[in-house]
């Protein structure tokens, strides 16, 4: 019996054609996403009306949506962030929820990393520079033997202490989840997130986006960091408050700031004026190696749901909610 699916992420199979080769080895039609970009909650829910699985991308997947798709079994995510789904309608209804957890952290970390030496040695403003005609050149800061705050220490931020490794930083960490053979072996300090804010050098978000962080770097935290402090977050938009943000960086023109992710996407707020901040479009996991293992993933999770229950799915359809326990794929 083939199975029909849409695939949302607006760029899948755009620089290799395994995934979609896969997925069409296993009897699987799929539609991709017309629009080529994030779809809207309007546009998912025209799109998911009679499709048995879907290849998510960071798209909006709230009860009203999934309540619209009634033949909708599993839900592959590309990536590893769930927030955007509503794993508790999901749950009622069946739906199984994977996601990609690990394919991810070399990419983020490798970007963060990027991001924080190009803010420190301005090469993005010296470019804009140069190019306008001005051959100034800005004063910029070593990385080296600076006090880096990495707020949540899990896959990625344990990747970016990796690369911290050569330029002998001092590394305090905030999460509630503490790994000591990890902070022994690297010679890491766990401290309460307002200690880490106050003293850090550079502070680096790698926190799962949840209701809980909605803006936990808020004004008066952003307040309490230093005047030079570098900040990042290639994590979720919302954990900062940008607003609270951008006032901070205008007041405090030798800090810097560097954002990958943004709390409403595509982002077109005030941060754009400043000079003393680099954005970038959420491209985090956007480095051709990385997308192409992500997505045979992500098509290797559903291929993978769909032949282990293909002697089922004739009789029964979508799983029931009494007769079975939808996975959640893997924490973040």
């Amino acid at each position: 019996m083939r199975v029909k699916i849409l695939i949302s992420t607006s760029s899948f199979g755009t620089e290799d054609q395994g995934p979609l080769r896969l997925l069409e080895e296993n009897g699987v039609d799929y539609e991709l996403n017309p629009y080529r970009r994030r779809l809207t909650r309007q546009e998912s829910i025209e799109l998911m009306g009679d499709i048995n699985g879907l290849i998510a991308g960071t798209e909006a997947l709230d009860r009203a949506a999934l309540l619209q798709a009634p033949q909708l079994e599993i839900i592959s995510r590309c990536g590893v962030g769930l927030d955007n789904i509503d794993l508790q309608t999901a749950s009622e209804l069946g739906i199984y929820v994977f996601n990609t957890p690990d394919v991810h952290v070399d990419a983020v970390a490798a970007l963060t990393m990027a991001g924080i030496l190009n803010v420190l040695r301005q090469m993005s403003y010296a470019d804009r520079s140069m190019r306008a005609g001005d051959w100034s050149k800005p004063m910029g800061r070593l990385l080296r033997e600076k006090i880096v705050g990495i707020i949540g220490l899990g896959r990625v931020g344990k990747g970016l202490v990796n690369l911290l490794q050569p330029f002998k930083n001092q590394i305090l960490a905030f999460d509630p989840s503490i790994d000591e053979k990890f902070a022994q072996a690297y010679g890491i300090e766990y401290c309460p997130l307002d200690e880490l804010l106050t003293r850090s050098d550079i502070v680096s978000l790698h926190l799962p986006y949840s209701s809980e962080v909605y803006h936990l770097v808020d004004r008066s935290r952003l307040q309490s960091m230093k005047p030079t402090v570098v900040f990042v977050n290639c994590a979720r938009g919302g954990i900062v408050d940008e607003l609270a943000l951008y006032e901070f960086l205008k007041e405090n023109q030798a800090a810097g700031a560097y954002l990958d992710t943004f709390e409403q996407e595509p982002y077109e707020g005030p941060l754009m004026e400043l000079s003393n901040v680099l954005l970038s479009p959420h491209m985090g996991t956007y480095a051709r190696e990385v997308r192409t293992q992500m997505e045979m993933e992500a098509a290797r999770n559903l291929c993978g749901f769909f032949n282990s229950t293909s002697a089922t799915r004739a009789s029964r359809g979508r799983s029931a909610p009494n007769d079975s326990t939808p996975a959640r794929g893997q924490a973040v």
